[in-house]
């Protein structure tokens, strides 16, 4: 199975996180992503695991769990059950 995106390199510094999605490198203020990562500490923000399907992020130690859509701002619209008349 593809991965759905290819997720890699993820780092922290104190305030953000850093991680490279798809060939491209994102930065995000950890304060406005996850108040749990937030208030981890760095070996626990550094315990993580990617899904292998590339939906996800996970951290085992803090119980958080991020969306790699939920990151990029992708919406999905649900599918329309319209019949027809």
């Amino acid at each position: 199975m593809k991965p759905f995106h290819n997720v890699e390199g993820i780092h922290f510094s104190e305030e953000k996180m850093f991680i490279k999605i798809d060939a491209k490198q994102y930065v995000f203020n950890i304060s406005e992503i996850s108040q749990r990562l937030k208030k981890a500490s760095q070996s626990e923000r550094e315990n993580f695991k990617i899904s292998s399907s590339g939906y996800g992020i996970h951290w085992p130690a803090i119980d958080e769990d991020l969306s790699i859509n939920g990151l990029l701002g992708i919406k999905h619209q649900p599918k329309s059950n319209k019949i027809a008349s």
